[in-house]
């Protein structure tokens, strides 16, 4: 069996793609925002997801929050979105 690699390359960046990562992007997103630590609301509200294109569809899921690092090294609170979303 010998893949068409013009045919994957193009099927990772397709529409179909693009719209499923966004649909599971929004997942954890969803999951995130519910289980984000408050202090003051800062990481919480930056939370956000957005399209990216490397090789491949992409979407980011992430905080725009100075301190998002920070949470994150404490928390995990986007590794544990991720799991409660059902990758």
């Amino acid at each position: 069996m010998k893949l068409n690699s013009a045919g994957v390359r193009a099927l990772l960046r397709s529409p179909g793609v693009r719209a499923d990562l966004a649909q599971r992007a929004e997942r954890v997103l969803s999951a995130a925002r519910a289980s984000a630590p408050v202090k003051t609301g800062a990481y919480r509200d930056g939370l956000t997801s957005y399209p990216s294109t490397t090789d491949r569809a992409v979407h980011r899921v992430g905080s725009t929050a100075r301190h998002a690092p920070v949470v994150e090294a404490r928390t995990g609170n986007l590794a544990r979105a991720l799991d409660a979303a059902g990758r």
